[in-house]
């Protein structure tokens, strides 16, 4: 941590990356497959709500993005973090966290479990199961549902719990979106005991359409990814205020890439797959209206 200290005085109070700069890590906002803060909320809400995404998306790009020795980088971003905890924040995206650390008494520790996860990508996953894959999205997506929960003062142990489901979920239909990109660099979070089921091959995670293999086992990961968005419309039905329509938000976000990949015959490597506004919208609505949850 004393080296990463280091680095980041040595350019003097900045992580200078390109990968990691503001513009760069805020121009994926709108290619996310929800929205992550609408225009029309208040201004102090969708300042809170993007400056945690800033966060997040560093994070991501520190360990998925940035040029050099990205173990290091994201040592340098965990002590840069730490630091934003002390009011004392170089990077300008963690300076942005600071007052809303204040504002609602956000915990470090959500935190650390992303960059954690980036540190677990660094190491070429190729996750034997589905209980792995639900111990890396425990790290890698569970966090920032708690932290949009602590936002809205909403955190308590049901409303988290069935955010995690949510935000497992979302981190599943990523995952199927983007099998090429990730088994180009190595990784594979499709479990491999699913692979061996449906007789996916390493050779049909890259293979343009995708073999029926594949798509078998893209299949099984939608399945589950909508048995946890199923906890959507419950945790809509119980939040206050304007955490109904901004978590209902990711969660007809999606429940549409969801459809969108079932629709492109859980094929996701034909072309890329992206859910369709209007039915965001729609399964959004459906979600705010506490439709078609887990009983």
């Amino acid at each position: 941590m004393a080296e990463a200290a280091a680095a980041i005085a040595a350019t003097g109070g900045r992580l200078s990356a390109p990968a990691l700069a503001p513009e760069t890590v805020l121009g994926r906002l709108g290619g996310e497959n929800f929205p992550v803060a609408m225009g029309w909320l208040p201004r102090a809400l969708r300042r809170d709500l993007v400056a945690l995404y800033g966060v997040a998306r560093l994070i991501d790009q520190a360990g998925d993005a940035a040029e050099g020795d990205r173990l290091a980088l994201l040592d340098a971003v965990e002590e840069d973090l730490r630091a934003a905890f002390r009011g004392e924040a170089r990077h300008p995206l963690l300076q942005r966290l600071e007052p809303v650390v204040r504002a609602h008494g956000l915990p470090l520790e959500p935190f650390l479990r992303l960059v954690e996860a980036n540190r677990w990508d660094q190491r070429a996953p190729d996750l034997a199961s589905w209980d792995e894959l639900l111990a890396y999205c425990a790290v890698s997506a569970q966090p920032v549902g708690e932290l949009v929960l602590r936002i809205f003062d909403q955190a308590s142990d049901a409303n988290r719990r069935d955010a995690d489901a949510v935000c497992t979920a979302l981190q599943v239909l990523e995952h199927c979106q983007d099998v090429a990109e990730d088994a180009r660099v190595g990784r594979c979070y499709l479990p491999a005991d699913d692979r061996a089921r449906c007789g996916c091959s390493a050779a049909d995670l890259l293979a343009a359409p995708a073999p029926a293999s594949l798509r078998r086992c893209v299949a099984i990961q939608v399945a589950r990814a909508r048995e946890g968005l199923a906890h959507g419309p419950v945790l809509c039905r119980r939040l206050r205020g304007l955490a109904r329509p901004v978590v209902a938000a990711y969660v007809g976000g999606g429940r549409a890439t969801a459809d969108a990949l079932e629709r492109a015959g859980f094929d996701p490597n034909r072309r890329p797959v992206r859910p369709r506004r209007t039915t965001t919208l729609g399964r959004a609505l459906q979600a705010l209206l506490g439709l078609g949850g887990a009983r």
